[in-house]
């Protein structure tokens, strides 16, 4: 197949970035992946509990998905980097169609045991780690810097979808029809998934990429990563409300249970607006994606999640704390999506795995972050073990940015960065403004 190259980004508007075909069919391939991926989630926990009858059979099942995809990861994104992205996504795509269907085969034939739920999950965790990083790095190709903030903020969104509405969907379908559909729609979605994907155009490694060795290639993206200091300094700002604000969510039960004595219906409103704000932040961005004042969004974002969280943890009514917490989750969205896109904007192909396989590393902090903000809970009660932990985001944030003076000027770097882009494509002309090059005014090749 011909070799297909990037096209420039879109004319403005939320949804520019939906006006490329080949982004449109891996934005229907990642929508697919995530609702059957979230789907199974609930499908899981129900099979091994009603195979097991034991509690601990549910942490095992997230045990194992956990432990190889936070081993995994960085050898994920140096696959990505030496390979081609479409097939790497789409090797492993068939790999979770196939260790699914197995699963599948066996409800069905009624010989499913405890153990071979153990092993799919393993499958996805050792999986998982080398199609997102290929995931995210291929969207490059496909929108170009100039796109990336647009074609992220709706990636997000999409995923934020699928966290809030995959589970729903199927524990609709487990009550309605069984468990055995839930996995018949999530094959389908698997498949469809993969189908969409080979439609995408090639996207073949940087020139030399596959001859280095792979532990040196590691070692590479983490050098680059340390060494490049508007990179690391974003790194940095985003692990923050990861290890410190973002495991509140482990104790919305407590919250819900003891603080505002709701019980389970109340705790399934607080996730469900909780999740609606995580979709709303996503598309907000998508919205504002055009504004070149990335700094001022980032961390205005940042200190109004961790603001909100506060007053959610401090608030004496169920019904305060409801649109406290969708403000809450809107923010954080909203921030985690202008920090990608940064980085994605910054980084060069040659690494773009690399970093994006640190950047799904961080994520796995989540839980490690539980660890200290649940024992102050245990100590002092879950609203001030909340309210310690927004108030020091706070205060770390605002270290971070004033000591670190590539951060204050990210804005700067990403315009240069957008600018040398614009400058390799034809027509382009000195002085001409990142947001408006030359094609700005023309509909994109691949547009229809």
């Amino acid at each position: 197949m011909l070799e297909i190259p990037a096209p420039p980004a879109p004319a403005g508007g939320p949804f520019a970035s939906l006006r490329y075909q080949q982004f449109r069919w891996l934005f229907a391939s990642n929508i697919a992946f995530f609702f059957a991926m979230n789907g199974q989630f609930v499908v899981r926990s129900v099979l091994a509990y009603r195979l097991t009858g034991s509690e601990l059979a549910l942490g095992l099942i997230n045990l194992v998905v956990a432990i190889p995809m936070l081993v995994v990861s960085p050898f994920g994104g140096v696959v990505a980097d030496r390979v081609e992205k479409r097939r790497l996504i789409m090797t492993g795509q068939a790999v979770l169609v196939a260790s699914e269907l197995a699963v599948f085969v066996l409800l069905v034939l009624g010989l499913l045991e405890f153990w071979h739920l153990l092993a799919a999950v393993f499958v996805m965790g050792c999986t998982f780690p080398f199609i997102m990083p290929a995931r995210q790095a291929i969207v490059a190709s496909i929108v170009g810097r100039q796109g990336m903030a647009n074609a992220m903020a709706l990636q997000m969104g999409g995923m934020n979808a699928a966290r809030v509405v995959g589970p729903v969907l199927a524990g609709l379908i487990i009550a309605v029809a069984g468990v055995r559909w839930v996995y018949a729609v999530a094959v389908t979605l698997y498949a469809l998934a993969f189908f969409s994907m080979a439609h995408v155009h090639r996207a073949p490694p940087a020139e030399g990429a596959r001859g280095r060795p792979v532990w040196s290639e590691l070692l590479g993206g983490l050098r680059y990563a340390a060494g490049d200091p508007p990179v690391r300094a974003l790194l940095v700002l985003s692990i923050i409300p990861i290890l410190l604000a973002m495991p509140f969510q482990a104790l919305l039960v407590v919250f819900a249970d003891d603080v505002w004595h709701v019980g389970a219906g109340g705790l399934g409103v607080l996730q469900a607006a909780a999740g609606l704000g995580g979709i709303a932040g996503s598309f907000w961005v998508a919205f504002t994606s055009a504004s070149p004042r990335k700094l001022r969004l980032m961390m205005s974002t940042l200190l109004a999640f961790a603001g909100s969280l506060l007053l959610f943890s401090i608030s004496p009514w169920f019904l305060l704390a409801l649109p406290l917490v969708f403000a809450a989750d809107v923010f954080a969205s909203a921030f985690t999506t202008t920090v990608n896109t940064l980085i994605q904007v910054l980084i060069p192909d040659e690494v773009r795995g690399r970093v994006m396989s640190l950047m799904m590393m961080t994520f796995g902090l989540t839980p490690l972050g539980t660890v200290p903000v649940s024992a102050l809970a245990e100590a002092f009660g879950a609203p001030a073990a909340v309210a310690v932990a927004s108030v020091v985001t706070i205060a770390l944030s605002l270290a971070v940015l004033a000591a670190s003076r590539s951060l204050r000027g990210i804005d700067a770097t990403v315009a240069r960065a957008l600018e040398a882009e614009a400058a390799a494509q034809p027509g382009f002309r000195p002085g001409m403004p990142p947001g408006a090059p030359a094609w700005a005014g023309r509909a994109p090749a691949d547009a229809g």
